[in-house]
């Protein structure tokens, strides 16, 4: 392309490619941070839709409610979440009241919330633009042109006129069309992670704390101190599991996960919301929660190789936030920590250059900072976790792990140092102890499930158990709780575990952390 003529450009400082939550959030900061900064945010849609993502956990919840203040519009518009539930099942479970439950005993100690994202985002939007963004929809974006340390131009359309619009800095929020890392060849799908999703929203659910089950299966009902329902409840299988969100007014957010390695979706069989519900219903907890239910055909989606990645999160001129840099996997519900930790991190690499900051310094220790922390964060959580995610007593072990050092190593730091925290996202200094502790447990889980699955012995501990915990707490010494899940995993390779060491040269090497993906020089 030749060059462009900017004879009728508008300029601002930085353009916002997405309205949606990380678009406006990384506008909101940046204004608070800036004054007298212009921001213009270009959304591609007349309104913002329903996404994956509607579940926060306690460093999102930070986020949104300490750092962006809507912590009274969340709790007036949106549901407060009780935490995580999981539910196991093997062929000799017929109800739910026989599947094995991991889960709370009691009311969750933190904040974090089920979010309708469709009105969540418009909502910060509207405060982006109160704050004073100026934004534009339906827009298409048509080309961007990068110029290091320099002005960033962008063409778009709007009402099939053509505009043309520079800025010093462009942030890209543009979700999975992730328009910048595709058009540079930054975008890698993670091969290693090959997981599909299906979801839609439903009406006539059943209450998992209604009268109709209570009197069905009493003593389920009475099982616990805690709301079951507005839990991320996740019911589970092997290879796969589902995600059961309430929304507010009614409608539940329902979808599967999928490893494409273990499980066979069904490709046939009518619609995808038809094959969905006819998945789930094999599972006899599913079914007693669906039988009445229906999908919303308006809304039903699906989406294959979930995970990608950027080789590049910013350069002197651009920076990638929220799914526009990555996404790993729905499963803990990761998406929005990822969302606070790189728009905070977007805006404050703007405000240190706007400021005098050297970005040949800056920008290379950004990259680094990223690639390191999404490539350990995927390791140590995420690599292989389908293979055991479907056995009660591995992932109540897992889970209470993962759970543990969460509080103990990431959600800490927040509430403890303020927002500043949210510019170093977790593992972003490589491989410390806590990467390879949890990259160890998780993958001797999955090395344990996989003889399982050879020696047909999976799901003997789905039946009949449950798993209450009494939460925990962002102290120090609540670390304590460490030693001993460290000595049920001892037990556990005691008892079992040493049949499967050294099975495989090739999972022993997936413990260890590759070298870092390349990251491409910026914009050359």
């Amino acid at each position: 392309m030749g060059p462009i003529n900017t004879e009728n450009t508008t300029t601002y400082d930085v353009v916002v490619m997405g309205g949606a939550l990380s678009g406006a959030a990384t506008a909101t900061l940046l204004l608070r941070h800036n004054p007298g900064i212009r921001v213009l945010i270009l959304e591609k849609n007349e309104k913002l839709g329903r996404r994956v993502g509607e579940a926060t956990v306690e460093v999102s919840a930070y986020f949104m409610g300490k750092v962006l203040g809507l912590t009274k519009y969340l709790n007036e518009s949106h549901i407060v979440k009780q935490g995580l539930r999981f539910w196991f099942a093997n062929k000799d479970v017929a109800s739910i009241a026989e599947a094995s439950e991991l889960g709370s005993k009691y009311q969750v100690k933190m904040p974090s919330y089920q979010l309708d994202r469709a009105t969540f985002d418009e909502e910060v939007l509207r405060r982006a633009c109160e704050a004073g963004a100026t934004l534009l929809r339906p827009v298409s974006i048509t080309s961007v042109q990068l110029a290091v340390g320099g002005m960033q131009t962008i063409t778009y359309k709007q009402s099939d006129t053509t505009h043309t619009v520079q800025a010093r800095w462009i942030v890209d929020a543009s979700g999975v069309a992730s328009l910048i890392s595709r058009k540079n060849g930054w975008w890698k799908s993670n091969f290693e992670h090959p997981t599909t999703a299906a979801w839609s929203r439903w009406k006539g659910v059943k209450d998992w704390d209604g009268r109709e089950l209570a009197e069905k299966y009493p003593e389920w009902s009475a099982a616990l101190f805690c709301v079951r329902g507005t839990a991320t409840n996740h019911v589970i299988g092997d290879g796969w599991w589902s995600w059961w969100i309430p929304l507010k007014g009614g409608d539940m957010s329902v979808g599967v996960v999928f490893d494409q390695r273990i499980v066979d979706f069904p490709t046939e069989g009518g619609k995808v919301g038809d094959r969905l519900k006819s998945f789930l219903m094999k599972h006899p907890v599913a079914r007693d929660l669906l039988a009445d239910a229906q999908y919303d055909e308006t809304d039903v989606h699906w989406r294959k190789n979930l995970a990608y990645y950027s080789t590049t999160f910013a350069g002197d001129g651009f920076v990638l936030a929220g799914d526009a840099a990555a996404f790993m996997d729905p499963f803990y519900s990761p998406g929005m920590d990822w969302i606070s930790y790189t728009t905070s991190s977007a805006a404050n690499l703007i405000t240190q250059q706007r400021k005098g900051a050297s970005m040949a310094e800056l920008v290379p220790q950004y990259n680094h900072t990223f690639s390191t922390s999404h490539r350990c964060w995927f390791l140590a959580l995420y690599k292989d976790k389908y293979e055991y995610m479907g056995e009660f007593d591995l992932m109540d072990l897992a889970y209470r792990l993962d759970l543990g050092l969460y509080y103990w190593g990431v959600v800490r730091h927040p509430f403890e140092q303020g927002p500043t925290a949210l510019f170093t996202p977790p593992f972003a200094t490589g491989q410390g102890f806590v990467f390879k502790l949890m990259s160890t447990y998780n993958r001797r889980f999955a090395q344990i499930a996989r003889r399982r699955r050879r020696t047909k012995e999976l799901g003997k501990t789905n039946r009949n158990n449950r798993s209450l915990i009494t939460g925990f707490k962002i102290h120090r010494n609540d670390a304590i709780k460490l030693f001993g899940m460290l000595a049920e995993w001892a037990v556990l390779e005691i008892r079992e575990g040493w049949r499967s060491w050294g099975e495989s040269a090739e999972d022993l090497a997936a413990s260890h952390l590759p070298a870092q993906p390349k990251v491409t020089p910026a914009m050359a």
